[in-house]
């Protein structure tokens, strides 16, 4: 009988030249944890190095700034350059997700808690993670499904490459 491998520990990571936003996984669940002061980029990688050993993580989300067209400007290029920095001071791959709105959504999700977000910006940056955490954890859900629902060579077909 085999032991079914521990479920992936993911922190979840909105980057803002302000303030760093992070979300952490507990199974399917995606709970905010913390907002960080960014002063520097290699100052934010140390701290977000240290979050992830106490978390034991095993991997990262980081939201990925795309125009409304789809395109990357320059924040994806600049986020592109700290998730770069975040995988060499942590060693963990680390997964863009689009972010589109999420700041605008994680407002409308306090707003619904009963929680004033221009009264509490830095929970504003929480939520965020945790929706791109969200959304990277229901990828890996379908993935998961679809790749159990696929036919096997055992059963005499042959598997689909996406």
């Amino acid at each position: 009988m085999t032991t079914p491998a521990p479920p992936r520990r993911l922190l979840a990571v909105d980057f803002g030249e302000k303030r760093i936003g992070l979300a952490v996984s507990q199974g399917a669940l995606a709970l905010p944890l913390a907002t960080l002061a960014r002063r520097s980029d290699a100052e934010a990688a140390a701290e977000i190095a240290a979050v992830a050993r106490e978390e034991g993580v095993t991997g990262l989300v980081v939201g990925e700034p795309r125009r409304l067209d789809g395109t990357a400007g320059d924040a994806a290029k600049r986020v592109h350059a700290f998730a770069r920095r975040l995988e060499a001071a942590t060693g963990l791959p680390c997964a863009l997700v689009d972010e589109a709105l999420t700041s605008r959504a994680a407002e409308e999700r306090l707003r619904a808690a009963g929680v004033d977000p221009r009264r509490h910006p830095e929970r504003v940056d929480q939520v965020a993670a945790q929706l791109l955490l969200e959304e990277a954890l229901a990828r890996e859900g379908r993935a998961q499904a679809a790749s159990a629902a696929a036919p096997t060579e055992e059963s005499g077909l042959a598997e689909e490459v996406e």
